[in-house]
Parts: structure tokens; sequence; C-alpha cells
């Protein structure tokens, strides 16, 4: 069982309101911790938002995963 506190933290990172970089200055040893306690809890890690320096990384890595994905499903589908 999750103790209050840090349930409420993994709540607001869950729900997009904190950072990984403020979990880790509230005793967030690794992003696993967090991980473990979102799946507890049933959530799901926050979305990143589409804004801000990082966009385009964010996107390439995207279409990177998409081909990835796409890739496999069509080697599946030849076997």
């Amino acid at each position: 069982m999750i103790e209050p506190e840090r349930e409420r933290l993994i709540r607001q990172y869950a729900a997009g309101e904190i950072t990984w970089h403020a979990l880790r200055e509230r005793g967030f040893d690794n992003y696993v911790q967090v991980l473990a306690g979102l799946g507890e809890l049933g959530l799901r890690p926050p979305v990143a938002s589409m804004e801000g320096p990082n966009v385009e990384a964010r996107q390439r890595g995207r279409r990177l995963l998409r081909r990835l994905l796409q890739r496999d499903r069509d080697d599946g589908l030849e076997q």
C-alpha cells in the first residue's frame, strides 16, 4: 500500500500537475517507483504536452515508434 503523501504526489503526476523532476525532489529515487505506484493506483503516466522546446524531438520519436510498431505488425502478418 502506498503512503498517503506519496499517493497524492503520484496522482498529481498522473494528472500532469507536477513533473518527474518535482517527484525526485520529494523523495522518489527512480522512475520505476513512480510506474509501480501508478500501476497500483490504476493510473497511467501523463502524456507530455505538444508545446515547448522539445516538441520536434517528441514528434520524431513518435514517428519512429509508429514505424517500428507497423513493421512489427507487418512481420507478424507474414508469418
